[in-house]
């Protein structure tokens, strides 16, 4: 039996259209197949003229756990883009989508779950939501350009906080902070997003890109940074001592003893 698509999209008469993460076995979790069929998805949305607003959610229980971290025990694959990961060309699908992107998660949002939402221009949290930035655990740096994002949205303060503890977040939490738009039930929330999105989709599909320009330009240059930055310490930290011991104790299932790197 062949596996399932790893995206699923759905375009609806009033110009939303649905994408949902679908490895619900995984939480969601990324592969470079997940990647890749988002990185496309947006591509395509952008440039289609029935596309004016796109919903980004994940099937079953949860948005997405992150990176599918099983996967680095199974070999890259060498691409044709040249790049290590699907990762990259999706993080620039994400930032070169010129209408609205809406995210709508519940459940389990960890690493990049969570950094895609930050990402989104309008987020919507069920109220089952967990959302952690694990990356300091991992022993790497942020993503998805949430070093400036995130901060941008809920302060330095409150973003250094995240970052270096890499806390679980829960809904109330994340809607103090800013993080979300909204939080709803998780019955009503893909439903509820949804709406929105179609209250957005009734209006000129070029008045929308021209507000999303106006959102973005103070932006630009930061989340441009920010992107160079990370890129730049993810490729040093990336197998680095402390990186692969957190790697380890993950499929080993035990915690990571990084005391051992203080000797």
């Amino acid at each position: 039996m062949a596996d399932e698509a790893p995206i699923l999209k759905s375009l609806d008469d009033d110009g939303v259209l649905l994408v949902t993460l679908n490895r619900p076995g995984k939480k969601n979790a990324f592969n470079d197949p997940q990647w890749d069929g988002l990185a496309g998805a947006l591509n395509e949305a952008r440039t289609d003229p029935r596309v004016a607003v796109v919903v980004l959610t994940g099937a079953g229980d949860d948005f997405s756990a992150g990176q599918d971290l099983t996967a680095f025990g199974q070999g890259a694959a060498e691409r044709d883009d040249g790049k290590p990961s699907g990762f990259f060309g999706c993080v620039r699908a994400v930032f070169e989508f010129d209408k609205p992107l809406v995210g709508a998660g519940k459940g389990i949002a960890v690493g990049g779950g969570a950094t895609l939402l930050i990402a989104c221009d309008v987020t919507y949290l069920g109220e089952s939501i967990r959302m952690r930035l694990p990356f300091a655990s991992l022993g790497l740096v942020p993503e998805i350009a949430s070093s400036y994002t995130l901060q941008s949205a809920i302060g330095r303060q409150r973003a250094a906080e995240l970052f270096f503890t890499a806390e679980w977040i829960g809904a109330e939490r994340a809607l103090e902070m800013g993080m979300a738009a909204r939080v709803l039930p998780d019955p009503e929330l893909l439903d509820a997003t949804l709406a929105k999105a179609r209250e957005m989709a009734q209006w000129p599909v070029a008045s929308l890109q021209a507000i999303k320009q106006t959102l973005m330009v103070a932006n630009r240059a930061h989340v441009e940074a920010a992107l160079a930055i990370e890129d730049e310490l993810m490729m040093k930290q990336a197998g680095s001592p402390e990186n692969v011991e957190a790697i380890t104790a993950f499929l080993e299932k035990r915690d990571p003893d990084f005391k051992q790197f203080r000797r």
